[in-house]
């Protein structure tokens, strides 16, 4: 059974840092593309960075390039979306998921699997 647990959100003040940490189990963790997408109240899903597998090409989308970094840990089957900057607009339920393969890509039905979320609140 395929499981991404999402952490690490919370409440942070604009201009702050926050680190979500996903944990997979039930696949083969080196041999997928991971993604991050986010959801604001009210508005649709939304792409926010994604990591292929091996060396790990990054993508992300334009409002948070240059302040979030995304990166994978094979060894602990965990991806990390490192939050610097943040701002009001960043405020969100953030969404950890599986690629079908390698690739990961920004577009949402090139992932298999999702995790429950996880939620940050900025205050401006």
């Amino acid at each position: 059974q395929v499981l991404l647990v999402e952490s690490g959100g919370g409440l942070v003040q604009a201009g702050g840092s926050l680190t979500l940490s996903c944990t997979a189990s039930g696949f083969i963790f080196s041999n997928y593309g991971l993604g991050w997408f986010r959801q604001a109240p009210g508005k649709e899903r939304e792409f926010v960075a994604a990591i292929t597998w091996g060396r790990g090409e990054r993508v992300f989308t334009d409002s948070v390039k240059g302040r979030f970094t995304i990166s994978r840990d094979n060894a602990m089957n965990t991806v990390l979306l490192r939050m610097n900057s943040l701002k009001a607009e960043d405020t969100a339920r953030y969404y950890c998921a599986r690629s079908h393969g390698p690739s990961a890509t920004n577009g949402s039905d090139t992932y298999a699997y999702w995790g429950q979320g996880t939620r940050v609140t900025v205050s401006s």
